[in-house]
């Protein structure tokens, strides 16, 4: 009897160093072969409610580090401006906060430089193809603010079939609103750049990770 409980209590120690070393062991590998699945593009829609207040906008804007060089050389206030992006965006349904975004993009914070000078009020380049360079200029910066908005609802809304009223909500002041053919082509932050807006590929990227530092740096 008593080999046997010797090979008995062998058999059990055996068995419990196998079990221990099978749960503190590495995890099985991937089955070779096995797909794995992309990571998940998020998409932005032109279309939309903004996150951010014009007071948001503004602090950002004044707040973030380091701040740009140069001096601010729009025709009026940040503040105002800021303003004007949401009250516009709402009247044509587009996200405001993202175009005030694209216009600190397009206008190197509002210092300017380039085709587009200041006094044109022209905050998203219109008009200043690599080409030609041509700036279209608006009368005061609301207006620019508006021409910008019109144009990214041609670009995002199937339904905006004309530079007018309807579809839109104010007079047409978009110069190119009828080279944006066909219309919502592009209903995507995501989907700008490469020939849509601006040939730089990398265009939307730009405007995005400046949106996401926004939101950020507001704790959204």
């Amino acid at each position: 009897m008593r080999p046997s409980f010797a090979r008995y209590a062998l058999l059990l120690t055996l068995l419990g160093l196998h079990v221990l070393g099978t749960a503190c062991g590495k995890k099985s590998p991937t089955a070779p072969g096995a797909p794995i699945a992309p990571p998940a593009v998020t998409k932005t829609p032109i279309m939309g409610p903004p996150r951010l207040s014009p007071a948001q906008l503004v602090a950002w804007f004044k707040g973030r580090q380091p701040q740009p060089a140069g001096a601010y050389l729009a025709t009026e206030p940040v503040e105002a401006l800021a303003v004007y992006f949401i009250e516009e965006g709402a009247d044509e349904g587009v996200a405001g906060d993202v175009a005030f975004v694209q216009s600190v993009l397009e206008t190197g914070w509002l210092r300017f430089g380039g085709a587009v000078e200041p006094w044109m009020n022209n905050f998203a380049g219109i008009g200043a193809t690599d080409a030609s360079p041509r700036p279209a200029v608006f009368p005061d910066a609301r207006t620019g603010v508006r021409a910008q908005i019109q144009h990214l609802r041609a670009y995002a809304d199937f339904t905006a079939f004309a530079c007018a009223v309807p579809p839109l909500h104010h007079p047409c002041v978009d110069p190119r609103f009828d080279l944006v053919t066909p219309k919502g082509k592009a209903p995507n932050w995501n989907d700008l750049g490469n020939g849509n807006w601006a040939t730089d590929p990398q265009y939307a990227a730009k405007i995005l990770a400046l949106y996401d530092e926004a939101l950020r740096f507001n704790g959204t």
